[in-house]
């Protein structure tokens, strides 16, 4: 910063002025008798001092002083009042301190509250700040000294913060050129519309980000991993980076790159800092490729995932913790395309739902448990998304026997329409018709099922 070089320029050109002032004070509060020769008034130096009389106090007026008593300093006209020295001392602290706190203004404000400091202390005999000095000579030197003090540690901590955010200032404008030479668009707040295919859980999510991070603040060693270990199909010399930043022996992160390609092959994570690790990610080509989670906090992986391309393409997961994978969902082109449920545990699937567009298109269950499929049913692949058409295999004998047709009827889904193949000869034998969900009329083609 260029101030102090400035303000030292303004100060000497008033060094002038401040003799100038000194001076006349001095001449002017001295108390010395003048020693022109043309003054009638002074006295004749050159025949020898000459003695005076001094007056005798009367002793009727109230402030005589007794001939036996010595005057009181602090009543002396003579020591009312700042001395000449007084002044003097005052105008260049005063000096001082206006050049201090009108630096803050640049090297012009530093100068015009040298010159007002100088004068007000040179006739006041005080300093603009800090006042006479109710507590004596001592106390109010010491008072100024803390008041110059304090005002040139603001000072201080005022250009500190300055040349702070400038520095802060000049990064960003930096970094704003490197982006704009490397062709690099600024980053955008996401619409409404973005905000919401994030939030869907049919989109297939992005995998995790990984933290960027100094490296001087991991502990770092040369390991061998051998095949199996995570799944790896070979042995892998790898760097270890582990992250303990509580410093409590369990790390919150650990990082594996190899050796060889330097590509980041592994990282184990401790999510909740609970001390334990409960998230462990394979990478492939230095990409996300694998990750499994333990979200239940017993240890074990509960939820495994799998990523292609930079978004999830599968994810199973043991809803129960009973180590038996009991979810699946499927994903493609970054949509949910299908979940397979197996709701009893034993392995096979009950329910699975198909998607289009991330919409439900169709479903598909076991309803008696048998291992068979015995429910389908179709929805609307446009407008709300409810269900249209239901088909059931009623005997469980691998053939759809009745068809049940759905509308919508205030908000609800109403029953319209149902056939059903008594016999099981592939032809309808009872068609049901329903308004506002009751049956109205039932029409029997074969004449041998009435009564029902």
């Amino acid at each position: 910063m260029e101030r102090a070089p400035l303000c030292i320029t303004a100060l000497t050109g008033l060094a002038p002025l401040l003799a100038a002032l000194l001076l006349g004070l001095g001449c002017a509060t001295g108390g010395g008798a003048s020693t022109d020769p043309s003054d009638p008034n002074a006295p004749d130096t050159t025949t020898g001092p000459v003695s005076a009389q001094a007056p005798e106090p009367d002793a009727s007026l109230p402030n005589a002083i007794p001939e036996d008593e010595d005057p009181d300093p602090a009543l002396d006209p003579a020591q009312t009042g700042p001395t000449a020295g007084d002044r003097a001392a005052r105008a260049m602290e005063g000096l001082l301190l206006g050049a201090v706190v009108g630096g803050q203004a640049g090297p012009i404000g530093a100068a015009v509250g040298a010159a007002a400091g100088m004068v007000y202390g040179a006739i006041t005999g005080n300093l603009p700040v800090g006042g006479g000095g109710g507590g004596g000579p001592v106390a109010s030197e010491r008072d100024r000294e803390a008041e110059m003090e304090e005002e040139l540690e603001r000072t201080a901590s005022l250009e500190t913060e300055i040349e702070e955010e400038l520095r802060r200032q000049e990064e960003l404008l930096r970094e704003i050129e490197r982006q704009e030479a490397e062709g690099i668009a600024p980053i955008e707040a996401p619409n409404q519309g973005e905000l919401a295919e994030r939030a869907d859980p049919r989109t297939a999510p992005a995998p995790p980000e990984l933290r960027e991070l100094p490296v001087g603040v991991f502990e770092e060693e040369s390991v061998v991993v051998t095949a199996g270990t995570w799944s790896n199909p070979k042995q892998v010399k790898a760097l270890q980076r582990v992250l303990d930043a509580d410093q409590d022996g369990a790390p919150e992160e650990v990082r594996y790159l190899d050796q060889a390609s330097g590509y980041l092959v592994r990282t184990e994570h401790d999510r909740d800092y609970d001390g334990k690790l409960d998230a462990w990610t394979d990478y492939e080509f230095g990409a996300v490729a694998r990750r499994s989670l333990d979200e239940s906090g017993d240890g074990q992986p509960d939820v495994w995932e799998e990523y292609r391309d930079g978004r999830m393409v599968s994810r199973e997961v043991d809803r129960d913790g009973d180590g038996v994978r009991d979810a699946f969902y499927t994903f493609e082109n970054g949509s949910l395309i299908s979940e397979r449920h197996d709701a009893d545990d034993d392995g096979g699937i009950e329910r699975t739902v198909y998607y289009q567009s991330r919409r439900i298109v169709r479903v598909e269950e076991d309803r008696d448990g048998n291992g068979s499929l015995d429910t389908w049913s179709y929805y609307a692949t446009s407008g709300d998304e409810v269900v249209l058409r239901v088909e059931r295999d009623s005997k469980a004998d691998g053939k759809v026997d009745t068809f049940e047709m759905y509308a919508q009827l205030d908000g609800q889904t109403v029953l319209t329409r149902r056939e059903e193949d008594v016999n099981a000869d592939g032809t309808i034998d009872i068609t049901s018709i329903y308004e506002k969900g009751k049956l109205v009329r039932r029409e029997i083609a074969d004449p041998s099922l009435v009564p029902l």
